[in-house]
């Protein structure tokens, strides 16, 4: 008998397509997955990916789209916060939410699948995920104007861009840019990308989708944009473009160091201060009474702050040790009440 269980990771779009194997192979074993997205990913999801209930919530500015408003959606539709898989490689603002042994050794993905307890060779399952729309599909493809021979290039993703120079890319080849205005579900390119005679893609969404569905009749061309960490293991074969971005080790962060100094802040900021007793009243001169404000106390008037006050937001470890396995547990258990 399966269980309600929540996923929390909503976004980015690339992402998600990641991490729906891990999703499958717990809704295989009779689970009911509860999955918040960000809104601009909804409609990408909800028809293609039905067997999954998928809710659109805001991208706000304030980051509540990262945990906040999931759990807030769990509580509401009785969702064991404790079964929730927490799928974020590391987020800077709950660092205590990191596995920090896992995280030195993994590449984000292999994180992903390692923390869920699910076999890392599922990523390349996607297509059993998925219900694909051939009359969508087909479209697209009319409203492209496809020749015989055509590249699918891409270049933009969520939060980068790059413009790289494809004078070698054969001029009698038409080339297809992937852009948001063409469509608003990314599966719609699926059949596109199976015709093609080239995909060249920036590390993001299509890159994601053509590995993780084997799609190998394209020759393939990918273009790096992020250290080797933020990288996700590819399964197919791709000629990798070279670009100008360095190739420096990027500066590492230790997520148990970085949870005990956010969490000893807290503490500081939350801790009581020293009373202040405003002086008497002075009668002054023209029998006008005034009085000193009254001093406030620092706080941080957040959702965390509960986690804190609560024994911390690592299932009660002590600050600064390894969090379990479980590492949600305790801080959206905080979260959710």
């Amino acid at each position: 008998m399966g269980i309600k269980r929540g996923i929390i990771q909503a976004r980015g779009l690339g992402d998600i397509l990641i991490a729906l194997p891990i999703a499958k192979h717990y809704h295989d074993q009779g689970d009911e997955i509860h999955w918040p997205v960000c809104e601009e990913f909804y409609t990408s999801l909800r028809d293609s990916v039905p067997w999954v209930t998928w809710y659109s919530i805001p991208t706000d500015d304030r980051g509540r789209f990262f945990i906040d408003e999931p759990v807030r959606i769990f509580a509401e539709q009785g969702i064991d916060l404790d079964q929730a898989l927490y799928l974020y490689h590391y987020l800077n603002t709950q660092p205590q939410m990191t596995d920090p042994e896992l995280f030195n050794i993994l590449k984000f993905d292999q994180y992903k699948y390692q923390v869920s307890g699910v076999p890392f060779r599922l990523k390349w399952t996607l297509s059993s995920c998925i219900v694909r729309d051939p009359l969508r599909e087909t479209a697209l493809r009319d409203r492209l104007k496809l020749t015989d021979r055509y590249a699918v290039v891409h270049q933009t993703g969520s939060t980068f861009k790059t413009a790289v120079d494809l004078t070698w890319l054969d001029p009698a080849v038409q080339v297809i840019n992937v852009e948001d205005h063409q469509t608003d579900s990314v599966w719609d390119w699926i059949g596109v990308l199976e015709g093609a005679e080239a995909v060249v893609c920036v590390d993001s969404v299509i890159a994601n989708m053509v590995d993780q569905l084997c799609i190998t009749g394209p020759d393939l061309y990918w273009m790096r944009r992020s250290p080797w960490d933020l990288t996700p293991v590819m399964g197919s074969h791709w000629t990798v473009v070279p670009t100008s971005l360095p190739i420096a080790e990027p500066k590492r962060v230790d997520p148990a160091v970085e949870a005990k100094r956010l969490m000893d802040r807290m503490a500081e900021l939350n801790r009581p201060q020293p009373r202040v007793d405003a002086p008497a009243p002075r009668r002054e001169a023209s029998g006008v009474t005034s009085h000193v404000p009254f001093q406030a106390k620092g706080a941080i008037p957040t959702s965390f702050m509960s986690a804190v006050k609560n024994g911390g937001a690592s299932g009660n470890a002590p600050l600064g040790q390894p969090a379990p396995k479980n590492a949600a547990t305790g801080l959206l258990a905080s979260l959710g009440r």
